[in-house]
């Protein structure tokens, strides 16, 4: 079993922070440079994905979707899944009340606060417990489902869902960085466990001394 994930290609919100106060996070669009990032990726995550069947599961946000339409991908099924959503930073955001929830959020530990009106870390946290007990369903008792599995997705989503399967600290998670617009990671699963690719960028030792598993260690969290 093979899972992809992939955050998607640089958005308005990338490049210009005031577009959240003007636009819906889930509607912010793609930049050029992130069209043309979607696109070259393509031939990346073809190549992962091999010639077998694949379903990809998309994050309904506009940047997201786009980018999976550019990546080109035959997949057997498409689901547009909302709990790989971005983060909920509570609706239209207003700039000078979200830097101060910034520095708020970065003393408090990004993983338990939470914003007004949003959601912590915590809280994507458990919809992704609850999308991956019916993702590891599907991979097991569906017959018909592909064994290959694309999620295209948001930086911190990613991050939480590997935390999940891999069972991280919280401080090792706040330890990590997020992916970069368009970058992957791949989770193969040989029947003992879910091994990474290679571990996220670090911009500190975690707290607690634990680390990534090296790419050669399965992880503790195994589907039977």
């Amino acid at each position: 079993m093979r899972i992809i994930l992939l955050r998607h290609g640089q958005s308005l919100g990338n490049v210009d922070e005031l577009a959240y106060c003007r636009i819906p996070d889930h509607a912010l669009p793609l930049t050029e440079t992130g069209e043309e990032q979607a696109v070259s990726t393509g031939a990346t995550i073809k190549a992962l994905v091999g010639d077998g069947p694949v379903a990809a599961y998309v994050s309904p946000y506009r940047r997201t979707r786009r980018t999976f339409e550019l990546l080109d991908i035959d997949a057997e099924r498409v689901v547009h899944e909302p709990r790989l959503r971005e983060q909920d930073w509570g609706n239209l955001q207003d700039p000078t009340e979200q830097e101060v929830l910034k520095h708020q959020r970065h003393a408090f530990g990004h993983f338990f606060f939470r914003l007004p009106n949003g959601e912590s870390g915590a809280d994507v946290d458990d919809r992704l417990a609850a999308f991956l007990d019916g993702l590891e369903a599907r991979l097991l008792k569906d017959d018909a489902h592909p064994k290959t599995v694309l999620i295209v997705s948001h930086g911190l989503t990613i991050r939480l869902l590997c935390r999940r399967l891999f069972d991280w600290s919280i401080e090792l998670f706040e330890s990590l960085s997020n992916p970069d617009t368009c970058e992957h990671r791949v989770l193969d699963h040989d029947g003992t466990g879910w091994r990474l690719d290679r571990p996220f960028d670090q911009w500190q030792d975690s707290p607690d001394g634990t680390t990534q598993l090296p790419p050669d260690t399965p992880s503790r969290i195994r589907f039977p």
